[in-house]
């Protein structure tokens, strides 16, 4: 499908590497992150593997950046059109108690979660539009969602707002772009991901498959993406079969 591609934005060692790696067999892949580092070896593990990838440096929380990034993917994928974009962007967060916050905390989670997903759906959707009538499936915008997206907790005050924010604003488009074509929908991740750099990190006591494999979340992604519209799921939430909630 030579003439469709995929974009990730918070491409990483974790969700937005797998993601990218499951789209990739069947698209060209777009990979957006803050540093180059974080992109190059998933572009060069896709190309190794026979498939198309690029990789773009931009800060979600810029517009500027986003634009500049934006300019150079219509010029490198001049005929494709746009068939699944993903906002898996993250900007961290800070976990103190609330009095020790400040609002620059607050401003940094909502600059990414919020205004992020914000801009780039203004840059992806017009895109997604255009591919209904094309697309071997619904073109769709997929965001990353968290525990946090539905829960507030103690010491996770900014997370929260900028997860809860997100979640209103893909509700939101859902119910704008869902008629017209374009499947929206948020998977909240609810649960610790089994990441590269969070191996030592336990779980629910450590059992096996205790942590969300990536990979796992990748195939949900895609089966979001490639679900009829018939019958579109627009809110996905995803936990270890040991989790409690």
């Amino acid at each position: 499908m030579s003439k469709f591609y995929a974009i990730v934005a918070g491409a990483g060692s974790g969700t937005g590497a797998s993601v990218a790696l499951r789209f990739a067999k069947t698209y060209p892949v777009v990979l957006l992150a803050r540093k180059s580092a974080n992109y190059e070896p998933i572009v060069q593990e896709i190309r190794a593997a026979g498939g198309s990838a690029y990789g773009y440096t931009a800060d979600a929380s810029d517009p500027a950046s986003v634009d500049g990034a934006f300019a150079q993917i219509e010029k490198d994928l001049q005929g494709h059109k746009l068939a699944a974009a993903v906002y898996n962007a993250n900007a961290g967060f800070a976990y103190k108690p609330f009095l020790e916050l400040k609002v620059e905390d607050l401003d940094t989670s909502l600059g990414t979660a919020a205004n992020g997903l914000f801009y780039f759906a203004q840059k992806t959707l017009p895109q997604l539009l255009d591919a209904v009538s094309s697309s071997p499936h619904p073109p769709s915008l997929l965001v990353t969602g968290a525990t946090a997206s539905i829960r507030g907790s103690a010491k996770f005050t900014t997370f929260a707002a900028g997860k809860f924010a997100q979640r209103a604003i893909t509700q939101s488009l859902a119910r704008e772009f869902g008629p017209q074509g374009v499947h929206v929908a948020l998977a909240i991740i609810d649960g610790v991901i089994d990441t590269p750099w969070g191996k030592e990190r336990t779980a629910n006591n450590g059992v096996a498959d205790g942590k969300i494999a990536a990979e796992a979340i990748a195939e949900s992604y895609w089966h979001l993406h490639t679900q009829p519209r018939s019958a579109f799921t627009h809110e996905l939430d995803i936990r270890p079969y040991v989790e409690k909630f």
